[in-house]
């Protein structure tokens, strides 16, 4: 097998769950290819992503490399050519960052159908279920390859259009959790229930693992780690820190992560008076996360719909720390309930709510013996579900069910490859 893997951005700090899927896979002796549609440029880049960044196919949106390939298959398959292209306009019509977008990778995503033809991949598999997923299908109407994608949040949960059209021809397709498999199903009765496999994002528990003695301290110590975005609820946090204060509570907050709502979050401390009860910390590598997890009580994840329907997946800094060890505190959201378990491995909560939010960070932090017992089991329940290793393998298994099923097709029925070489 050789899997090549398109996403939006690459390296991007904040989504660990494509690195680390990668990973894994290289792990288990899969070659695998990386396509991204933008190459970003970050102060901070995992360690890990640096090698693979080193060897990923970087294109800019227009050059003479992807006019020549696209000029290729315009001659050499011109219906192809014009029929997929007609296909995803149509497909994105209606909505003006998903037309505009299909507009503007187009050209991009033949370059990459191109390569991987004269590449020899056998499989290609897209993160997230909007753009990677629309260049997945060009690529596979231009060359045959099978494809598959992964469906995570905002991508499932806002933008819908022409999700059944690409679940159909893809080989199959990947949820985050059973509630994102259940929403499309919702919307799309027609698409075949065992085409989307729910496929929980891992972690490497080998990495993410209790300390071997974590310190006991009278001021108890919080960690949230997550991008300063609305969806992530960090003001609603903030009110619950207050609340606590009031309660005479002793506790400390730590923020991780960097993002737009960094002002607002921290003029909403300032207003509370929480200044010496807060720490920002910015942006940390997964290293700098490890050391950081290690050093903490009591993980929360207090995410909240957003005006435009955006919310969570499974935030996968929720299953870093209970890989760690630590209870935690979330919101009762989305796919959250399928990773915590309310009175076992931490305390659900009702989104935007910051007293029951106050409340359930309290028992915690009032009780190191129910910390100790929900951080136990939730290790446990990651171990079960959420290993990065194991769902690895899993996803493996399903590439190698389609490659087994396209070799074993009849040859009046096999896709027709690009033909490069």
């Amino acid at each position: 097998m050789k899997v090549a893997y398109i996403m939006s951005r690459f390296p991007n700090l904040t989504e660990t769950f494509v690195l680390n899927e990668i990973v894994a896979l290289e792990r288990q002796d899969v070659t695998t290819s990386v396509y991204p549609l933008i190459k970003t440029r970050q102060r901070l880049v995992h360690t890990e992503a640096v090698r693979i960044a080193e060897r990923a196919h970087y294109h800019p949106f227009l050059s003479l490399c992807i006019l020549f390939a696209n000029a290729y298959f315009l001659f050499a398959q011109p219906r192809k050519y014009f029929g997929v292209l007609l296909e995803v306009l149509r497909g994105t019509w209606g909505s003006v960052n998903f037309f505009i977008g299909t507009i503007g990778i187009f050209p991009k995503a033949v370059r990459f159908a191109y390569e991987m033809a004269g590449e020899g991949v056998t499989h290609v598999h897209a993160h997230f279920a909007n753009h990677p997923a629309v260049a997945a299908l060009i690529i596979h109407r231009l060359t045959g390859i099978p494809f598959s994608f992964t469906g995570h949040g905002h991508d499932v949960h806002i933008e819908r259009r022409m999700l059944d059209k690409k679940c159909a021809a893809a080989a199959f397709a990947v949820m985050i959790s059973r509630y994102n498999k259940e929403l499309v199903l919702s919307d799309f009765p027609h698409i075949r229930a065992d085409k989307i496999h729910v496929l929980y994002s891992g972690v490497d528990t080998r990495k993410f693992s209790p300390p071997e003695r974590r310190e006991s301290s009278e001021v108890v110590s919080i960690l949230c780690v997550g991008s300063l975005i609305e969806v992530k609820g960090h003001l609603y946090l903030v009110k619950a820190c207050r609340l606590l204060k009031e309660r005479g509570v002793r506790f400390v907050c730590n923020l991780v992560g960097s993002g737009a709502d960094r002002s607002c979050i921290e003029s909403e401390i300032r207003s509370a008076e929480l200044e010496d009860h807060f720490v920002l910390h910015g942006a940390l590598t997964n290293q700098g996360v490890v050391k950081r997890l290690h050093t903490t009580d009591v993980m929360v994840q207090p995410s909240v719909w957003t005006k435009r329907g955006s919310r969570e997946g499974i935030p996968v800094s929720l299953i870093e720390g209970m890989a760690s060890g630590l209870p935690v505190v979330a919101s009762e959201l989305s796919g959250i309930p399928e990773l915590v378990v309310n009175g076992e491995t931490g305390f659900l909560v009702p989104p935007r709510d910051e007293v029951a939010l106050a409340d359930a960070l309290e028992k915690l932090i009032n009780d190191p013996g129910v910390r100790r017992q929900f951080g136990d089991a939730g290790r446990r329940r990651v171990r079960e579900s959420f290993d990065l290793d194991q769902n690895a393998s899993k996803l493996i298994d399903l590439i190698r069910d389609v490659s087994f099923a396209t070799k074993t097709r009849p040859c009046e029925d096999s896709p027709t490859r690009g033909g490069v070489s």
